[in-house]
């Protein structure tokens, strides 16, 4: 089988470090039964440990080279090949089948991981835990705080829907080729329905997406024509606060407000 050379426009670094590959595995703590989906298998170097934990496992891959290496190396009793795009699949669809929730794992495409894991939060009610290896910047950018240059819209969206937890450093060398950033594993659980209080999450999304459309505004000017002043002030939020100022609950406060 002819080496597979990584390509730009799917963002592939493929994890080649074996001892992080059985950290990850570890973290997981799989069951047999377990439903699980990997998002870009790649050339398998998670996939096969993972396997050795399974019964079966479904993996989702856009490279159709890569889909067919899939197909050659394992087969259909092992793995379920879903060849297309992450960021269109229906992870619902799996769930549907899988009473104890789905477990997404996976080494995401840098170059697409923001907008994947907006659409995985979607999947939110559906799904037991996520896994995922992204880059440092942007697990930093989910677990953070208020206050803090790297908390925006991907920490409210995220940090409302899931407890998240810094897991594993992983250096560049541990990919080939290797990326120029670093990254980490971080790990996603769901809030109980019963936490997620928020009536309309269309208006809660628009609120959090103007507010940090332009960040270094004051709230006054970022959300006119949403909130106004007196609205801010009744909330007990300075009209001259800034968005990254502003916590989750802040922001669903004020959400729940303009119902």
């Amino acid at each position: 089988m002819r080496t597979h050379v990584a390509r730009k426009r799917f963002g592939q670094h493929f994890l080649v470090d074996r001892q992080v590959i059985a950290d990850i595995v570890e973290l997981l703590a799989l069951q047999r039964s377990d439903r699980v989906v990997e998002i870009g298998p790649g050339l398998g170097a998670l996939t096969t440990p993972l396997l050795r934990c399974l019964d079966h496992l479904h993996v989702v891959e856009i490279d159709r080279d890569i889909v067919a290496r899939l197909r050659q190396t394992y087969s259909p009793g092992q793995l379920t090949i879903h060849a297309g795009d992450a960021l269109l699949f229906d992870f619902g669809n799996l769930a549907a089948a899988s009473p104890g929730g789905l477990r997404i794992v996976g080494n995401l495409p840098y170059n697409i991981s923001t907008p994947l894991l907006f659409h995985l939060a979607s999947f939110g009610n559906c799904v037991r835990d996520m896994h995922f290896m992204l880059q440092k910047e942007v697990v930093q950018r989910m677990i953070a705080t208020p206050g803090s240059s790297a908390f925006g819209r991907l920490s409210v969206m995220l940090q409302y829907r899931f407890v998240m937890e810094w897991l594993l450093p992983v250096p560049p060398e541990a990919f080939e080729p290797a990326p120029k950033v670093d990254s980490a594993v971080v790990r996603l659980m769901p809030r109980p329905v019963a936490e997620l209080s928020v009536a309309d999450e269309g208006r809660f999304a628009a609120l959090v997406s103007a507010a940090f459309a332009q960040r270094r505004k004051m709230l006054r000017n970022s959300l006119a024509g949403l909130v106004d002043e007196a609205r801010l002030e009744a909330q007990g939020l300075a009209p001259t606060c800034r968005a990254e100022e502003l916590s989750v609950d802040d922001y669903l406060r004020l959400a729940t407000a303009l119902g």
